[in-house]
């Protein structure tokens, strides 16, 4: 054989090892797609998903196509259930596999939704991996983004969220801080109707501020300010206040201390009848 044809057999051998190298990359990515989907679905879902992919057992067509749409309708109903048990709605749910392996899969999630009023978007990192001939999961790099503009007791938590990736704490939070917000709102909203001529919402019924406005003085301005406050550690804590904007001519008809004192009759108010029937009492005492 002479030198020309020497070089000729070098480059198809390497041509050829080129082609096995590429061959066992496409063969090692179908099995970790496989895994991946393994590790989604269980159950008719996988079956009706490795049947697809040709990997199942016989089965007819029709069998793997009610049995998907049983699993779909199962999902479906739990979905249901869960969202009524939680109050938390999802939009939209990716996933993203960033790593696959035999001992380790690491993959990157974005969830969306709503609870109430209040959107959110949640971006978090599972990986999963074998210790002990254990599977054990681990949540890393939890950002979390809320869409509204009135959320300053929440930023301090949502840190201390962030920082420890517990966005269990998180969707737990979020539902009470919810349910604390949405009382506030159903009861601004019933005293604004039921007395329309004495209590305002400047900023809507989901703001924190009602003001309650005399009828025979004007001038004479009753706040009530309604905040929800969170702690980093994730206690929910709604507080009430009533501040007053008197103006001078009206002050000398009564005496200082009775006005003074009003911010502290009304805690005493919330402390033995509740936020509505407190806020019912002061709404009553300027009624004409």
């Amino acid at each position: 054989m002479n030198e020309e044809n020497t070089e000729e057999v070098k480059v198809l051998e390497a041509q050829i090892e080129q082609l096995q190298a590429e061959v066992a990359q496409l063969q090692r990515q179908q099995q970790n797609n496989h895994k991946d989907m393994t590790f989604n679905f269980s159950g008719q879902m996988q079956e009706a998903l490795l049947y697809l992919c040709g990997q199942s057992v016989v089965r007819t067509k029709e069998e793997v196509v009610s049995r998907l749409e049983e699993e779909v309708k199962e999902m479906e109903e739990d979905l249901k259930r869960q969202t009524q048990m939680n109050g938390i709605n999802l939009n939209s749910c990716t996933t993203k596999t960033l790593q696959s392996g035999d001992s380790q899969l690491i993959q990157k999630f974005c969830v969306s939704g709503y609870c109430s009023e209040l959107n959110f978007l949640v971006e978090f990192q599972l990986t999963e991996f074998k210790q002990n001939q254990r599977c054990q999961r681990e949540i890393s790099d939890l950002n979390v983004v809320m869409d509204a503009t009135d959320l300053k007791s929440f930023n301090g938590f949502l840190l201390n969220v962030e920082e420890h990736n517990d966005h269990l704490l998180f969707f737990r939070t979020l539902r009470t801080f919810s349910d604390r917000c949405d009382d506030r709102s159903r009861t601004f909203q019933h005293l604004q109707d039921k007395y329309p001529s004495i209590v305002s919402l400047p900023g809507g019924c989901r703001s924190e501020i009602m003001t309650l406005n005399h009828p025979q003085l004007p001038g004479c301005v009753l706040f009530i300010h309604w905040s929800v406050d969170v702690s980093s550690e994730g206690r929910v804590t709604p507080k009430i206040n009533l501040l007053t904007k008197i103006p001078e001519r009206v002050l000398q008809l009564f005496p200082s201390q009775t006005v003074g004192g009003a911010a502290k009759f009304f805690q005493s108010l919330l402390r033995i009848l509740g936020p509505e029937a407190a806020l019912e009492s002061v709404i009553r005492a300027i009624c004409p």
